[in-house]
């Protein structure tokens, strides 16, 4: 057998195989806003356990609507009973469309906030007031979800919240040297939105109630 015999029958070079991407450590994942309500959550039993003060409350609440991962909500509540156990991931929601998905975040610091008129809500407004009001109008609203949850924390504040009188008014929260005072009410159609309002007051005010002569005129939209 000659030389260029020998060379023809050598089998072919394989390419040189890629290592796989090392995996996205835990901390790295990006925090869901199920995984934000979920330390939002805890913060406000501390608060009403006297576990944190207002100041603290204020300044960590902040924080859990400005973390972009789980690694960045941990240290915020790992001094707390109920937060001893780090929030994993929650698992992934059902898809569906992307307008109103993510939340509407009113925030008002020595300020005021508010959202009226003729505009979209998805499954969750977050309010949060220092020193400040936020007022939100969901008379005209056009509703993407049956259930909208709003949490709303007032501190030296006032959360404001105005709803149509033919859907389901629900809520629970906390008030400490101040008033939570949410209007319930039932619709008599099963088709109608659900509103429901949750979260803490703090020498401040949280109000949640129909705007009476203001309906949605067609449920089943």
């Amino acid at each position: 057998m000659d030389e260029k015999t020998s060379l023809r029958k050598q089998p072919a070079a394989r390419p040189a195989a890629h290592s796989p991407a090392p995996p996205v450590a835990e901390a790295d994942v990006r925090a869901s806003d199920a995984d934000r309500d979920r330390v939002a959550e805890i913060l406000r039993e501390a608060l009403a356990e006297g576990r944190l003060d207002a100041d603290e409350h204020a300044e960590r609440i902040d924080a859990v609507y400005r973390a972009r991962t789980i690694g960045a909500l941990r240290p915020l509540v790992r001094d707390l009973p109920a937060g001893r156990q780090e929030p994993a991931p929650a698992a992934p929601a059902a898809p569906h469309s992307a307008c109103g998905a993510a939340g509407d975040n009113l925030v008002a610091v020595f300020s005021g906030a508010s959202r009226r008129g003729r505009w979209r809500v998805g499954a969750r407004i977050n309010a949060f007031a220092l020193f400040g009001g936020v007022e939100i109008d969901l008379t005209e609203a056009l509703f993407e979800r049956r259930e909208l949850v709003v949490n709303a924390t007032a501190i030296f504040g006032g959360v404001e919240i105005r709803v149509p009188e033919n859907v389901t008014l629900r809520g629970s929260g906390t008030g400490i040297m101040g008033g939570y005072d949410v209007e319930s009410a039932e619709s008599a159609d099963p088709d109608a939105p659900v509103v429901v309002v949750r979260g803490a007051a703090v020498f401040g005010g949280v109000e949640a109630r129909a705007k009476r002569g203001k309906r949605l005129r067609d449920l089943r939209r």
